[in-house]
């Protein structure tokens, strides 16, 4: 059926005349190509956009619907939509399709709550714009709406994924009237026996409990006329799955539920809210226990309301529900309550109120115009969610490796893990795993964590508790053997460094240690990495020549570079009291911003792992940069793509090369004499470390 501009303003109506040609351009085009298509039973992008109307969603979204259409899925390429639509519709259309075909969903999820609040953290993760999930919200509504036609199994098995998923995920949102259609459909396959007990009590004196209702609404509007409060007084519709999960959750029958009987006010202003509830309370007899002001402790999802529960005339318990226009709009419509306000009308104060509550759901809470056309989901953000072969969710932190993961399932697996396989495909156990990768752990019998899995210049682990466990591992050890371990790590990096002697006086000294025997165990079994160790090994002719010069007293502050930026605002910390000349850097602090610290000061060395991730780059303002010439020497099995691989490493790593000479020998062995632009000491271990973990190397060191 051709759609002309008429029947499409009958169908979406409120939009302009321009919208009104996209949305008929759409339309079109869905019907020519599912033309040839048969009847299905999944939902039509027609039926899901007139399902959003009700939420007063925005054009892009309502064309991302009807695009979505299952029928025409593989006939409409992307960069037609792109072409004709815009990008944000086809970035839309994208996720939405995503979101339809994902299939991580079990029933054994229903027995597990922490499977299931990982798998829909993971699908607003995903999610670029949080448009997308209401549209595969309305998608399976009339999935729903339809699922009478299907078998049996497949009714239990979407009504389950409902009810343990997409309702929750509605609720998320604050969208209360998706949330409630969702659930009272899924509730009617996923247990039709309890369904059917629940409705048919509800049928059961119906007149009655409507005649309350009326002479109390009745009643209630009478006094709020006298006061001069102009309200909307309404009965509250009655959720079929609410009612049985609160005789299920309290333990009563269907008649001791209250809330059968309950009205809703809706009011002008937050004042006038209170105004209701003081006049509710003086004329009626009230229940303390059940009073909550949502008002002053907004539920998580954002929502608003005061409840309170008064006795009448005749003893019946009443719920009241008062709330203003906006608080109403957001609590039916959750974050879809926004597009009301796109289109020129005033932001009010209660609706930017309500938006901050959104729990950061979307991008830029700050930011009006931002927040009115960018819908990104950042709740999330900093985790990755990957699963295992049989299909289990496993939540990491942004930038964790396959080591981790191996940790997240088992501390043995970890212990044994030597390699890792990511969508089938083997990869290195430093790869930073993405959201919906499925990862296989290859392991070895008696296997033990490494040493270097603990070098933060290696990037193998990444979360705090596999970094925990590695850690705990080698303090089990025997003693003789870490001090053992100790002494081979500092010989290693004392060489690689191209130090002749090393002051183990002064180590002992630097890490607080009153013996060396401490000091090797505490090197052995990783409380010391090797980036603390460099920092120690401080070779005379990469440091500069400290100059201490007092700060000045009408001043708190120095002048600091953070990360090469200037005119930062930092404090300098007490604790160590830097100078200029002194080695320093930033810490950022909860309460007092980026404090300045020493690079050898006593705290900053007893960071955690996960602290350390606070640690920025400072710098005294105007003191320049000096780099030493550096020369090292590289041995390598073969010379194949060895200056281009150890190249790559340097620039990675902003060194710069003076020169190069590569000499190559008849067991076609190499050696790569080098010489390289370095700052100081660490940085120079750091870039030895990583050459040395290139798959052809023997050694490097630096050449003395």
């Amino acid at each position: 059926m051709t759609q002309n501009n008429s029947s499409v303003s009958k169908l979406f109506p409120g939009f302009s005349d321009a919208d009104s040609l996209q949305i008929s351009h759409a339309l079109k085009l869905v019907e020519q190509l599912s033309a040839n298509c048969k009847d299905t039973l999944r939902p039509k992008g027609v039926d899901v956009a007139s399902i959003l109307m009700s939420v007063h969603i925005d054009l892009e979204t309502i064309l991302a619907a009807l695009l979505s259409d299952s029928r025409v899925a593989g006939k409409l390429s992307d960069s037609t939509i792109r072409e004709q639509f815009g990008p944000v519709v086809a970035d839309l259309v994208k996720d939405v399709s995503w979101l339809n075909n994902v299939s991580i969903y079990s029933t054994d999820m229903a027995n597990q709550p922490n499977q299931a609040e990982i798998l829909r953290r993971m699908l607003l993760a995903m999610t670029h714009d949080v448009r997308a999930v209401l549209i595969k919200l309305a998608f399976r509504i009339q999935r729903l709406r339809g699922l009478q036609h299907e078998q049996d199994n497949i009714r239990r098995f979407i009504a389950r994924e409902t009810l343990d998923i997409y309702a929750p995920l509605a609720n998320r949102l604050g969208i209360n009237q998706f949330k409630w259609e969702l659930e009272d459909l899924a509730f009617r396959y996923a247990d039709p026996e309890h369904y059917r007990f629940v409705t048919d009590s509800l049928a059961v004196n119906r007149e009655q409990r409507q005649a309350f209702i009326e002479r109390f609404l009745a009643a209630l509007q009478d006094r709020l006329n006298q006061e001069g409060i102009q309200a909307k007084v309404y009965g509250r519709p009655k959720h079929i799955y609410s009612i049985w999960n609160k005789m299920r959750r309290k333990q009563l029958a269907i008649n001791e539920l209250y809330d059968l009987l309950a009205v809703r006010v809706v009011v002008d202003s937050l004042s006038a809210c209170y105004m209701v509830l003081g006049l509710a309370h003086s004329h009626w007899q009230h229940i303390p226990r059940e009073f909550d002001d949502y008002i002053a402790n907004p539920k998580e999802n954002g929502y608003q309301s005061l409840h309170t529960v008064v006795l009448d005339e005749d003893g019946n318990r009443i719920e009241i529900q008062i709330r203003t226009k906006a608080m109403h709009d957001f609590a039916e419509l959750g974050v879809a309550a926004h597009w009301r306000y796109k289109e020129g009308s005033k932001v009010t104060a209660a609706t930017e109120k309500n938006i901050a509550s959104l729990r950061q759901l979307l991008e830029d809470k700050d930011n009006t115009d931002g927040l009115l056309e960018n819908f990104h989901t950042e709740l999330f953000s900093d985790r990755v969610f990957v699963l295992t072969p049989a299909g289990k969710l496993i939540d990491l932190v942004k930038g964790a490796t396959p080591l981790d993961f191996a940790y997240a399932i088992h501390t043995e697996v970890g212990h044994s893990c030597r390699g890792a396989k990511v969508n089938g495909q083997i990869k290195p156990l430093t790869y930073k795993l993405c959201s919906g990768e499925q990862v296989e752990i290859i392991t070895v019998k008696n296997g033990q964590p490494n040493h270097n899995w603990l070098n933060p210049n290696l990037g193998y682990l990444k979360t705090p508790r596999a970094i925990s466990k590695v850690k705990s591992w080698f303090k089990q050890q025997q003693q003789a053997e870490n001090i053992a371990a100790g002494k081979l790590l500092l010989d290693k990096e004392s060489k690689r460094l191209g130090l002749k002697t090393v002051d183990i006086n002064e180590l002992l000294r630097h890490f607080k240690f009153a013996d060396t025997e401490h000091f090797y165990e505490a090197l052995g079994h990783g409380d010391i990495n090797n980036r603390q160790l460099a920092g120690a090994l401080k070779i005379p002719e990469l440091e500069p020549t400290p100059i201490k010069l007092v700060p000045s007293k009408s001043s708190t502050q120095s002048a600091i570079t953070i990360d090469d930026i200037d005119n930062v605002v930092t404090t300098l910390a007490h604790c160590c009291s830097p100078v200029k000349g002194d080695e320093i850097i930033g810490f950022i602090s909860h309460k007092r911003g980026i404090t300045i610290h020493r690079r050898d000061c006593e705290n900053i060395r007893h960071l955690s792992p996960e602290q350390q991730l606070q640690l920025l780059k400072a710098d005294w303002s105007g003191q320049q940069t000096v780099h030493h010439s550096v020369p090292i020497l590289i041995h390598a099995f073969n010379a194949q793509n060895l200056l281009n691989d150890v190249s790559q490493v340097l620039a990675a790593g902003k060194v710069h090369i003076s020169n190069a000479s590569l000499k190559t020998h008849d067991d076609l062995s190499a050696i790569l004499n080098m010489t390289i632009q370095i700052e100081n000491t660490e940085q120079l271990s750091l870039v030895l470390a990583r050459i040395s973990h290139l798959p052809n190397i023997i050694e490097v060191r630096r050449k003395v």
